[in-house]
């Protein structure tokens, strides 16, 4: 049985919230002065429990079991969003961080920008070979522009290698992580074993009317692209649910009129689309359905409307040893108090899923808070998910 040390697990939780403190969460964006810090931090911590620390290029840091036989991968991320919570990532890299000081056979990494900062889970696709030197010279901040290589070049990790993730080295892959929702919290449970992450389809929705004068402009004359843009979406909203799974999520993030001013109706608009579920078939009849509704609002507003996919990640399930290790893992020691659910979150165990197996471990949030400063999980449940994950560890090494 692994010496499992819940007291330190907590104080590291702890210690790493104070880089970048903000109200009771934490604001340290990626390749930030304090997102750095906490990087070295966690190198330090991981040589302190016989790991074998390296910083690379993109900013990922991964801590290497020196031991023989077979390993276990467990990490998530530590960079925050802005004014965020302190658990988001960092609980899965201590979490792995206080495996390896058990004792168990582990490595333990930390993914550089899982936020989207920069990019679409840099550090993480980095290390399964996804993201090209092309791609690192186009990244720029989603807010301020600033380009990708700046930043690296400003956090000291310009010319630094990239490195890559050897399948052939392990088991697989755990990742801890909150919940970021309220499932568990409302069931009254206090644990989540993941059985797969959702999939994504992202799509660009354009409606192009006529801009005119909102006065003199007869509602039978109208080519309204405001109207039409509303129309998809109430269409949407009354239609998928016809077509979807329990957990079949759907957001219309963003939209924007041209030319947006008061007297003057709406010539064009453009809408940002996405779904998500944990079954590709799912997602197959919600974008053929996707494209009827937009044909028939076309037809009836008289508006140009066209539909352009702007992405997709498929979903990933969860490998089934690993994941039936957490299942025995909770039952052994969550007393009835923990279930299988889909992650409806996009995490870096989905791109890690694309080279070895994975499987991915929940604990609830409270008010299902997260992205938030107020973001935060009972310390009892933090420690339960721990044992949790460890136990299924040992399990799957011993194998």
């Amino acid at each position: 049985m692994a010496d499992i040390d819940p007291t330190r697990f907590l104080a590291d939780l702890n210690a790493l919230r104070k880089i970048g403190e903000f109200k009771t969460g934490v604001h340290r964006p990626t390749y930030t002065p304090d997102d750095m810090e906490s990087r070295r931090w966690l190198m330090d911590r991981m040589r302190e429990v016989g790991l074998d620390a390296e910083m690379d290029g993109i900013g990922n840091v991964l801590g290497r079991h020196a031991g023989g036989g077979p390993r276990l991968l467990v990490g998530s991320h530590i960079e925050t969003q802005n004014e965020a919570g302190w658990l988001d990532g960092a609980l899965g890299v201590l979490a792995g961080l206080a495996l390896a000081r058990a004792g168990l056979a582990v490595d333990v990494v930390a993914f550089a920008d899982e936020e989207g900062h920069y990019g679409s889970f840099l550090g993480s696709r980095s290390m399964i070979g996804e993201v090209s030197e092309a791609e690192i010279d186009a990244a720029a901040h989603n807010q301020d522009g600033k380009p990708l290589r700046q930043a690296l070049r400003e956090a000291g990790l310009e010319g630094l290698p990239r490195l890559r993730l050897d399948p052939a080295r392990y088991r697989g892959f755990l990742e801890l992580h909150i919940e970021q929702g309220t499932q568990l919290e409302n069931a009254g449970l206090r644990s989540g074993v993941v059985t797969g992450i959702v999939g994504i389809r992202y799509f660009r929705i354009i409606v192009v009317g006529q801009q005119d004068h909102t006065g003199g402009t007869t509602m039978a004359e109208r080519k309204d692209a405001a109207v039409a843009a509303m129309r998809v979406l109430h269409l949407i909203d009354e239609r998928f649910p016809m077509h979807v799974d329990e957990r079949t999520v759907w957001t219309c993030g963003r939209i924007v009129l041209e030319p947006n001013a008061p007297h003057v109706i709406a010539g064009r608009a453009e809408m940002i689309f996405q779904f998500r579920d944990i079954s590709e078939a799912v997602m197959e009849r919600l974008e053929a359905l996707l494209h009827r509704i937009v044909a028939e609002v076309d037809r009836r507003d008289r508006c140009s409307i066209t539909v352009e996919r702007l992405g997709h990640s498929a979903p990933a399930l969860a490998d089934p040893v690993l994941h039936a290790g957490l299942v025995e893992a909770a039952k052994k020691r969550a007393n009835g108090q923990w279930q299988p659910m889909p992650s409806g979150a996009i995490h870096d165990a989905q791109h890690v899923a694309k080279i070895m197996p994975m499987a991915m471990l929940f604990t609830p949030s409270i008010g299902g808070i997260s992205h938030h400063w107020a973001e935060d999980t009972k310390e009892e449940d933090l420690v339960l998910a721990l044992h949790i994950l460890a136990d299924a560890a040992e399990d799957c090494l011993s194998r």
